[in-house]
């Protein structure tokens, strides 16, 4: 069983035509089993383009399948450059979605310059800006940076589960029960001016933090 488990914890890259079935599952599994609402009052699920949106870590489960697929197309995740992350890369390609491949910690440069490209093309660009190792509903100033320098604004997004179970890592991970309700919440775009310097980066660092934190409700305990 060791080897097995070492085999294929070797293995960087499968097939992606092995995610189709779990990808078409989720989706049908979200459409069977949970109320969805959304709460999109600047309509920009329709209209944004060439944004910046940011999403806590932890709510990532059905994150990509609560978008309409014409959504999914003109967005690009910010996704980590490890094995786990192109396994990341490769289901939510099923669904859609381009991938950038980087973080914080490792590669990140890439991802920036690529991310830059994605907003000057009319793509959105989506982060976990708490990923990928925390701390837990703490942004890192990466967003705020490539909206400024590409002069566009940062939409804060939030998933709010009624009812979950919170698995026990670091950014206690979310896993919505069957039968509760799934909130989608698009706030307002905030405005990011362009050229900022570190202390201005660092001021709309925490100003966006903050609002994302205020949309991002986390559901009693032991609901």
């Amino acid at each position: 069983m060791g080897f097995l488990k070492k085999k294929f914890r070797s293995v960087k890259k499968l097939p992606t035509w092995i995610y189709w079935l779990p990808a078409r599952f989720m989706q049908l599994y979200v459409r069977l089993f949970f109320r969805v609402r959304i709460v999109d009052p600047n309509d920009h699920i329709g209209q944004a383009r060439g944004a910046v949106s940011v999403t806590w870590h932890n709510r990532l489960m059905f994150f990509a399948v609560l978008f309409p697929a014409k959504a999914r197309k003109r967005t690009v995740a910010v996704v980590s450059a490890s094995r786990d992350g192109q396994y990341i890369a490769d289901f939510i390609s099923i669904l859609g979605l381009k991938s950038l491949r980087g973080s914080s910690s490792k590669k990140g440069a890439n991802a920036y310059r690529a991310g830059i490209k994605a907003i000057r093309e009319g793509y959105n660009v989506s982060f976990t800006p708490d990923g990928p190792r925390g701390p837990r509903y703490v942004m890192k100033s990466g967003p705020v940076a490539l909206a400024s320098v590409t002069g566009t604004g940062i939409i804060p997004i939030a998933v709010n589960a009624s009812r979950c179970w919170s698995v026990k890592s670091w950014d206690r991970f979310q896993i919505p029960k069957p039968f509760s309700t799934l909130t989608l919440v698009l706030g307002d775009m905030i405005p990011i001016p362009e050229n900022l310097d570190e202390a201005g980066i660092e001021t709309y660092r925490k100003k966006v933090e903050d609002i994302l934190n205020e949309i991002s409700v986390d559901p009693p305990e032991h609901s």
